[in-house]
């Protein structure tokens, strides 16, 4: 603060001598209240500039901006009281005042460098960079070593994002000075810009060893941890980061993200639920916390979070995924399939929801709608043997037995083992009566390890269709086999063994087919009598 000469009256005078004998023994309220006092009687300027100067020792800023307003308005080019005030206004970050009072001081004492040095870092607060960077320049001028202004501009051009001539300013005072915390501060930051890991590692440690605690520091190795995918460590310091600062949105976002990484999905709901306390609309944070609850099979609380997410950002087709694929999950299918054709009339390449969409319009008949869907997902993908099926299945379910069967064989080119493949070609041969065909298909089927009782029943039914009785009592052996209690393939069994003249164990095989099943005797005693 700078002080202007007293020449009033003695009472003033006397007044001021006494204070300042108070302020050398460090009494300064003391002083400040014989200044008071006598200010009561008279506020000369001498007076207001000494009251002024002990309010700012007592960090009582919007007093000495008061009393150094009472000092202008009764002498308005006091250069001594324009820097005092502009000081103050600096303190409580009234920049754009401050800067109107350091430039009034300059232009009563164009000498007084201190008042542009201050000019020029309330310009940088008020992200004036370019005027800020010019004021520095003149500080410059008259002292080259000042560190303060070179400081000054570094920041000013990291502002204006000239990161390289910034930096080059910031080495510089660090060899002169390698203790200089807030230059590695903006190093970090710098480094963190510019994606420049080397450079975030390098000072971030370099200011850890300074200030082990600085969140800085903290916050440049949890960068460097991402980008090495080491989520341990970044975990470790962002659960110090948040520790330090708990109302901080992206810690606690990126302690979220460490700890979802590492499958801690509890730690990682808290982290979100954290965040989005701190900023509600953050719509990233709450399709992460909808991940997470999905994972921990919250579904509701899942699905709340994507449709505030939604709320906050209608157009999230990422989002729409994840909703409709609770909603199937809760059984609301048709609210499902309204999202999925939604999300492929945004994004027509998303070939996942175009065959969630197909296979819904399959389960409830809408063949036409299912047979669009999959013939989509095709064309993005030739080679997708679980679409192709599903067409296949579409196509046949509407009758075309033909282009069913064209999707078939589509599968098999792509996967010669596909067992829905030869499932779907075998029952349509089933169909258009192509009974070898159906046989040599099952047969396959049987042979790549297929052991349903079903497929055992039906090729034994082939089997006895064209005459091969042994062939076909040895598959309803096999089917009875994985079912004891399968009727019907008993019941047929007892007719081929009957063909082949084993009458009692015939019988044997009927008895417990109607012990099952009694509703197969309809029709019995309708047989030819012999």
């Amino acid at each position: 603060m700078a002080n202007s000469q007293t020449n009033g009256s003695p009472d003033t005078a006397g007044a001021i001598a006494k204070a300042v004998s108070l302020h050398l023994e460090g009494k300064r309220k003391e002083a400040l209240q014989e200044l008071l006092r006598a200010a009561g009687g008279r506020e000369t300027r001498e007076i207001l500039s000494a009251m002024g100067h002990l309010q700012f020792e007592l960090e009582q800023y919007e007093d000495a901006v008061k009393t150094y307003s009472k000092l202008l308005n009764a002498d308005q080019n006091h250069a001594a009281g324009h820097f005092n005030m502009a000081v103050c206004l600096e303190k409580l970050g009234r920049y754009g005042e401050a800067s109107e009072k350091f430039t009034r001081a300059l232009e009563l004492d164009p000498r007084r460098s201190e008042a542009r040095l201050g000019l020029a870092i309330c310009l940088l607060h008020q992200e004036k960079a370019e005027a800020a960077i010019e004021s520095f320049e003149r500080c410059l001028s008259e002292n080259s070593a000042n560190d303060t202004a070179l400081f000054g501009k570094g920041v000013a051009l990291q502002l204006l994002w000239q990161f390289d001539e910034a930096t080059q300013i910031y080495k510089g005072i660090l060899e002169k000075n390698a203790n200089a915390d807030e230059v590695m501060v903006n190093l970090v930051t710098i480094g963190i810009a510019r994606k420049d890991i080397p450079m975030v590692r390098e000072y971030s440690e370099r200011l850890m060893k300074l200030r082990p605690h600085s969140p800085a520091a903290l916050e440049g190795l949890a960068t460097c941890a991402f980008a090495d995918e080491d989520y341990e460590a970044a975990a470790r310091y962002c659960e110090k980061l948040v520790e330090a600062t708990p109302n901080h949105f992206e810690r606690w976002f990126n302690l979220g993200v460490a700890s979802q990484k590492l499958n801690r999905l509890e730690p990682a709901a808290k982290a979100y639920a954290e965040a989005i306390r701190i900023r509600p609309d953050a719509k990233q944070a709450h399709v992460n916390l909808g991940m997470v609850k999905q994972q921990l099979g919250d579904l509701a609380g899942a699905r709340a979070c994507y449709e505030r997410a939604l709320q906050i950002t209608p157009e999230l087709p990422d989002v729409y995924y994840n909703l409709a694929s609770i909603l199937e999950q809760q059984g609301a299918k048709e609210e499902a399939e309204k999202l999925y054709a939604k999300l492929t009339a945004q994004k027509s390449d998303s070939e996942d929801a175009w065959f969630r969409l197909g296979y819904l319009r399959l389960q409830k008949s809408d063949f036409r709608g299912s047979i669009e869907a999959f013939q989509a997902c095709v064309k993005r993908r030739p080679k997708w043997p679980e679409a192709h099926v599903n067409l296949g299945i579409a196509h046949w379910r509407l009758g075309d037995r033909e282009q069913a069967s064209k999707a078939f064989e589509t599968v098999l080119s792509l996967d010669a083992g596909s067992m829905d493949a030869l499932r779907g070609l075998a029952a349509l041969a089933v169909e258009k009566e192509e009974f070898n065909r159906a046989l040599e298909l099952q047969i396959k089927l049987i042979n790549q390890g297929e052991k349903t009782p079903e497929l055992f029943y039906n090729t034994a039914l082939l089997y006895q269709k064209s005459g091969k009785v042994e062939d076909a009592i040895k598959y309803y052996r096999a089917a009875i086999s994985e079912r004891p209690n399968f009727a019907e393939a008993l019941l047929n069994l007892g007719h081929a063994l009957k063909a082949k003249g084993e009458q009692d164990e015939a019988r044997r095989c009927w008895k417990l087919a109607l012990d099952h099943k009694p509703e197969l005797a309809v029709g019995y005693f309708e047989n030819t009598i012999n």
